[in-house]
């Protein structure tokens, strides 16, 4: 083994095992002295906020991958600009269209919980249970989550841009995205399923859907698209999104069947030709991916158990304990 392999073989053991004892700190049971009242708090919130804003659970998922992917579970894309950090992780350009109503139910469950048990539970553990029980109301499967983070007092918008998934990057790009985090293709696949709820900005695919550069064929005097779409779906695109330049919120659901509910419907989708973004119709077409997307297709209780798996596996990424975070009086700045 070349010397260059050794340093990156005993730079993964190293992660792995930090990996392994920040998570064993991590039990399911770590507020039932200090604030026994917290999952049901959380949960209240949650329900609230979900009946009166219905895209709260799409907009709590995204804002949950987002902050986990990069550095890990501990809240640092919830921090705001200050004079001293005036470029945290929110303001990256991948973060700016997050929606508003996940940062909002963290204000409102963080609140809550102040007045119940100040002090006591991290940003980082509310966004994690709100996510699992927003899956839950529309339609998801349950999963584990365990508890005792740490909210990060870092936060760099400049760490973040490499290590999330971009809507035009390819198969080959986003299983080295994820298995630079830990992740297999297929649980790669099983994460993507999240867009079976949720909306994506139309910015986000114009150019398959106008003008398309490979595209030879155009329809009714419209701009060529990509012909991986289903003729019809890119067509009604082209009319959803015509005015995207004056309004850049035009956006259109990531899964037109059942964009509500979590369910399976994302995958039965892509073999019609019904993927919005190039990434959702590239694990289709390519043979490392397609047959997990075709296995997800089949059988939703698969993409139920691979998903909350995958999630609960997420949920553990780059934790941070004791002393080497914190827990936040306000969820949007350090103490």
């Amino acid at each position: 083994m070349s010397p260059p392999r050794t340093v990156f073989f005993l730079l993964l053991c190293s992660s792995l095992y930090l990996f392994l004892v920040e998570s064993s700190k991590l039990t399911l049971d770590y507020y039932s002295k200090s604030c026994p009242r917290f999952a049901q708090i959380v949960q209240d919130v949650v329900t609230n906020k979900q009946i009166t804003s219905p895209t709260t659970a799409a907009a709590t998922l995204r804002l949950f991958l987002h902050d986990c992917l990069p550095n890990g579970c501990d809240a640092s894309i919830l921090l705001s600009p200050t004079p001293f950090n005036p470029s945290p992780e929110r303001i990256s350009d991948i973060n700016l269209s997050l929606p508003g109503d996940a940062f909002d139910l963290l204000v409102r469950t963080k609140t809550a919980l102040e007045l119940a048990c100040p002090a006591t539970v991290s940003c980082s553990d509310i966004l994690s249970v709100a996510t699992r029980d927003l899956v839950i109301m529309v339609g998801g499967p349950y999963y584990h989550v365990r508890l005792g983070r740490r909210d990060s007092r870092l936060s760099r918008a400049s760490l973040v841009e490499p290590f999330l998934p971009r809507a035009n990057m390819t198969v080959s790009q986003l299983i080295a995205l994820f298995s630079s985090r830990g992740f297999t293709a297929q649980e790669m696949v099983a994460l993507v399923g999240a867009h079976t709820i949720g909306f994506s900005h139309c910015k986000e695919f114009s150019a398959a859907i106008y003008n398309y550069s490979k595209s030879s064929f155009s329809s009714s005097g419209s701009s060529g698209y990509d012909p991986t779409y289903n003729p019809r779906f890119a067509q009604g695109l082209q009319k959803a999104c015509s005015n995207f330049r004056k309004d850049p919120t035009l956006s259109v659901f990531n899964d037109i069947m059942s964009p509500s509910k979590f369910d399976n419907l994302y995958y039965k989708n892509l073999p019609e030709g019904l993927g919005l973004l190039a990434s959702d119709r590239a694990i289709y077409i390519d043979p490392r991916t397609r047959p997990f997307v075709e296995a997800y297709a089949s059988d939703e209780g698969r993409f139920f158990q691979d998903f909350a798996a995958a999630m609960e596996k997420l949920s553990l990424y780059g934790v941070k304990t004791g002393q080497k975070g914190e827990i936040r009086r306000r969820c949007d700045e350090v103490n």
